[in-house]
């Protein structure tokens, strides 16, 4: 369910689902606090996350290369026919540009559409959570040409209570799949952009995966980093082979066994492949100059992580796990929650079309913007 190709419908009313299931900035939504790798950096004034698309553009890349290679096949096969005619004077005239036509109108759109933010565009777009500004920064395509100090399109958004965030459902794999998405309306409650925030999660039960998330991202808008758990991990800035094979390993299975692994490994191989080839022609996102100004960090900032011997990427903190020295999926209790105990089943109340209690009292539908 990558955003770039289920795009939000600009012009039209936020979808009833997932207006139905706006989520609050300032009370917690289930009973857990935890991150579920989705982190860059963390420190006392900003902290760095993923955009949704982060961990799955091996498969845009495969869909960006597998139109790019439909467009030339209809190109050659334009060719030939002008090569070598057939008798017919009608199809000699219009069938090479019909299949023309046919192989850029359709193969071509699919490949500029879905390619201009895959290939030779950004390695990552991080989308930055500014708690001294109250505000989020996100990054969304390179910028080409840039004036000193523009840096790449970035979308800044308010963190107040006109913030509209709300879960979003669309389908993958013959089930639901969720992702937290950020709307923009216009005075008539009309989406004029949306992005969304951190990555997926697929299936009902996995909801509270994205409500701990939720939890997480905004005790730090709120509380700031002090008594926050160390996340699951943190993903490395400037990626390489091993972690591009990690993340293409891991997407056929998180805890998949050693013989299907094995069986999967030429899939696995190929889908690095991809993932390296959208890297190699990327470049690092640049912050604008005005984004740079307000996230100095402090020197002795004792929550600037990562650093020292904190691991980073999958490979390091998987072996600081088992030797013990990173906790394997920290979490913290929400002492203050009193609506569903159990996070699984909270998460099933989350999935209905109408959504649970909010800390044990209704909850109310809140008028459109």
């Amino acid at each position: 369910m990558d955003e770039r190709v289920f795009r939000y419908k600009a012009g039209e009313p936020i979808p009833e689902w997932d207006w139905t299931h706006r989520l609050p900035i300032d009370q917690p939504v289930g009973p857990v606090c935890q991150d579920t790798s989705t982190i860059f950096r963390i420190n006392s004034t900003y902290m760095d996350v993923t955009d949704q698309p982060f961990r799955d553009r091996q498969w845009q890349s495969g869909a960006v290369l597998i139109a790019c290679f439909g467009a030339l096949s209809f190109l050659w096969l334009a060719g030939f026919m002008l090569l070598h005619p057939p008798e017919e004077f009608a199809i000699t005239l219009i069938l090479p540009w019909l299949v023309v036509f046919l192989g850029l109108g359709l193969f071509g759109y699919i490949a500029v559409r879905l390619g201009r933010d895959e290939l030779f565009s950004l390695s990552r777009k991080p989308i930055r959570f500014n708690r001294k500004e109250k505000k989020i920064y996100a990054i969304r395509r390179r910028r080409f040409f840039a004036e000193p100090g523009q840096g790449d399109i970035t979308w800044e958004v308010p963190w107040d209570e006109n913030a509209i965030f709300c879960i979003h459902r669309g389908s993958a794999n013959n089930k639901y799949a969720y992702h937290i998405r950020h709307y923009e309306v216009d005075e008539d409650g009309n989406v004029v952009r949306a992005f969304s925030i951190g990555r997926k999660w697929e299936g009902q039960e996995c909801l509270d995966g994205l409500l701990s998330q939720w939890n997480y991202w905004c005790w730090y808008m709120n509380h700031g980093p002090e008594e926050l758990p160390k996340p699951l991990l943190f993903f490395k800035e400037k990626e390489d082979m091993l972690e591009s094979f990690l993340f293409c390993m891991y997407d056929f299975g998180m805890r998949a066994s050693g013989a299907y692994r094995i069986t999967m490994m030429p899939f696995i191989l190929f889908m690095t492949c991809l993932r390296l080839i959208a890297l190699w022609t990327c470049r690092d996102p640049v912050w604008p100059d005005y984004v740079g100004r307000v996230s100095g960090i402090e020197f002795d900032d004792p929550h600037d992580e990562p650093r020292g011997s904190t691991p980073i990427g999958w490979a390091e903190t998987t072996h600081a796990i088992n030797r013990k020295d990173y906790p394997d999926g920290a979490k913290r209790t929400m002492e203050n929650w009193r609506g569903e105990k159990d996070p699984v089943l909270n998460a099933l109340l989350w999935a209905a079309d109408i959504p649970p209690l909010e800390n044990g009292t209704p909850k109310t539908k809140t008028a459109r913007p």
